[in-house]
């Protein structure tokens, strides 16, 4: 599993092949805006597409649907994080990409991490995060 630090070289990745976005834990941004609110969505292109960032100088135009569409199922499947919704300012990292690994085969050793995991999913659900592991 992956965690992203870096909104614009994640996405690229996951667009470009070299990432599976099913790979993808959690992608914490450094951003502020709503994939679905075509305003915010347009500054977000047109910023990152036309303004001086190097990660997206390669992107065509007609890539944009794409991005956005990859953008939007981060947020809805709830790994799209952004710290600054909620007053945070994070700084900008080198590395972007963050190796995990969700030890599956331990929690069926372990009964009290078991019994961890299943109250978060209990807790995901109830606020709506998706959870895709069952044990």
């Amino acid at each position: 599993m992956k965690i992203g630090l870096s909104y614009s070289r994640c996405v690229r990745d996951i667009v470009q092949g070299r990432v599976d976005i099913d790979d993808v834990l959690v992608l914490i941004s450094r951003t502020d805006f709503d994939p679905h609110n075509d305003e915010q969505w347009s500054e977000i292109w047109n910023g990152y597409r036309l303004g001086q960032n190097p990660e997206w100088s390669a992107v065509k135009d007609e890539d944009e649907d794409h991005y956005r569409q990859v953008s939007i199922e981060l947020w809805e499947t709830g790994r799209f994080h952004q710290p600054r919704k909620f007053g945070s300012r994070p700084y900008r990292r080198s590395e972007y990409w963050l190796e995990t690994i969700l030890p599956d085969e331990e929690l069926e050793r372990n009964p009290t991490a078991k019994d961890a995991w299943n109250k978060f999913q209990v807790i995901a659900g109830l606020t709506n995060i998706k959870v895709d592991r069952t044990f």
